[in-house]
């Protein structure tokens, strides 16, 4: 049977999702869970996060075998296994063709600044910073939406067979003392979203202007690779085809 699993994680605990040799990370312990309860074989994520990333609502395909017809039982003693920083929010049969990634069709992430300074409480999950221009922030963040090649907006060191990804839609709001960047896209280069968040903040400084953006955007420029801090970032949605 194929198995649905949509887990939540503190990205401040491993050194990132995906499995690496000698490292804590999001799907090597799921994957060692999953052996302890006789299910061998590879997970399948619906996106990779980087180390200090989070998600509240990360998408994983894998096989089981047939003695686990009980599903509930096996969310229950997966729970129990995977211990307090990966949370099990949903364990459902789906259609033997489902892929967590490549069944995907929209992927949200949510970037949280605090306009207050962190503390050593949320220090590991909000980005303080100051003095936000928020009608500005909306206006450039408009720019963003639509189909592009953002090669100019992605980290080095990945080399993805196209750099073209469609933005559906970027939204910036105020929530108490936060700010919240919204991104809505079919996928994602590698550190896209920290670089556009960053650049983003450095037009609500006054450091860059909206005209910059359009340049980098359009890849006339390469005016800033600066990253957002990992901390704010969250893989908060996965949305599929009905």
């Amino acid at each position: 049977m194929m198995i649905k699993l949509t887990i939540a994680y503190d990205g401040s605990k491993f050194n990132g999702s995906a499995i690496q040799p000698k490292s804590t990370t999001v799907q090597g312990e799921l994957e060692k869970a999953l052996k302890v309860l006789g299910i061998e074989g590879k997970t399948v994520f619906s996106g990779r996060t980087d180390k200090d990333v989070h998600s509240t609502n990360q998408v994983v395909s894998f096989q089981i075998p047939p003695f686990w017809e009980n599903t509930k039982k096996l969310k229950t003693t997966l729970k129990k296994l995977l211990g307090d920083f990966i949370q099990v929010k949903k364990l459902e049969v789906v259609n033997d063709n489902f892929h967590a990634r490549f069944s995907a069709i929209k992927r949200e992430y949510r970037y949280i600044v605090s306009l207050k300074e962190a503390n050593p409480f949320n220090h590991n999950y909000i980005y303080h910073h100051k003095n936000i221009n928020l009608e500005l922030l909306q206006k450039a963040s408009k720019i963003l939406e639509g189909r592009y090649d953002f090669a100019f907006f992605s980290k080095s060191g990945s080399e993805p067979k196209s750099t073209i990804r469609e933005i559906y839609s970027v939204k910036i709001y105020r929530y108490r003392d936060f700010i919240i960047f919204k991104f809505c896209a079919n996928s994602y280069l590698r550190s896209q979203i920290r670089m556009m968040v960053a650049f983003l903040l450095k037009i609500s400084d006054g450091v860059l202007t909206i005209e910059d953006l359009q340049k980098q955007l359009h890849c006339e420029a390469y005016i800033s690779k600066r990253l957002a801090p990992p901390n704010g970032l969250y893989l908060s949605k996965i949305r599929y085809a009905k």
